[in-house]
């Protein structure tokens, strides 16, 4: 396997991005040229969400080549071309072999939710002091404990066991419904409007031994003891009056994947249903809660 290095002005960045991936690169990549140096400037933009800009206003590009050969026609197709003026072709160098697996398993340690409860990838043991385990390998869904919105619902869960009937809207990988069966829930369903985290989940939930019907939205009918919704502050917004017609009266409603500074706007679009409260708080991000 071969890299290409290339330097290019933020301008440049996505046609060059577009133009190597056209060319059969495995895989292309961008970086700020001035890391680690005076010059670095942060790239922020909404979690979930494209970022602001293609890249810096020096970014590296690089991009993965089966063979040199391959990597060579590359740098010198795009040096022909209008949009590459201003960019530098840097190098092109192998890639040492690397056991690719064991390297990003080495990445992904147990997350711990409380000192009894673990997310523990199936390459792992889990901890001695692990009561209650979900086995969970990360994958194309969302959701493998390491993320605080994901953390803070699994607490929640956890503290509040037993819980009759759950609904799990927008479900990733399952693991929010995997925990709430964990935790004693007789009924849970999960759903998502991506068929990739429903399968996640009927398969997570399968290799924990727990009893999870999972399904598209049209799947989540009737009503539930707990609605969980673990994703972003604005499709919370719109389906609010969905989410809360799934609440049993009493049940409660649980929200996550909101930013601290969007507590009141959630508040607000929710009053008309019932009365939000933020319970737990991580790196910025809330969870919120309420009972009907």
């Amino acid at each position: 396997m071969f890299e290409l290095s290339l330097m290019c002005p933020e301008a440049s960045v996505e046609p060059v991005s577009d133009a190597l991936e056209a060319l059969d690169a495995l895989s292309v990549g961008v970086e700020d040229a001035d890391a680690q140096t005076d010059a670095e400037r942060a790239l922020f933009g909404e979690p979930g969400m494209p970022a602001p800009r293609a890249g810096w206003q020096r970014s590296r590009v690089t991009a993965l080549f089966d063979t040199q050969e391959a990597a060579n026609a590359a740098a010198q197709l795009l040096l022909a071309q209008d949009f590459f003026l201003g960019c530098e072709v840097l190098a092109t160098k192998p890639v040492v072999d690397q056991d690719w697996v064991r390297l990003t398993q080495s990445q992904f340690a147990p997350v711990e939710i409380t000192p009894e409860f673990w997310i523990v990838p199936t390459w792992h043991e889990p901890p001695k002091a692990a009561v209650h385990v979900i086995r969970l390998d990360p994958g194309l869904a969302f959701g493998t404990g390491t993320h605080p919105t994901t953390r803070m619902c699994l607490r929640w869960i956890a503290a509040h066991p037993g819980t009759d009937t759950v609904l799990d809207y927008g479900c990733g990988s399952g693991i929010l419904a995997i925990g709430a069966a964990k935790f004693g829930a007789r009924e849970v369903v999960a759903v998502d409007i991506d068929p990739a985290a429903v399968q996640s989940t009927t398969v997570n939930a399968n290799a924990n031994g727990v009893q999870v019907v999972a399904g598209l939205p049209e799947r989540g009918q009737g009503r539930f003891a707990l609605v969980v919704a673990n994703i972003l502050a604005t499709p919370l917004k719109v389906l609010a009056p969905l989410l809360c017609s799934h609440v049993e009266r009493p049940g409660r409603l649980l929200l996550a994947g909101i930013l601290e500074r969007q507590a009141e706007e959630l508040i607000q679009a929710y009053a008309p249903y019932c009365r939000l409260a933020v319970v737990d708080e991580e790196d910025g991000w809330i969870l919120m809660t309420a009972s009907l």
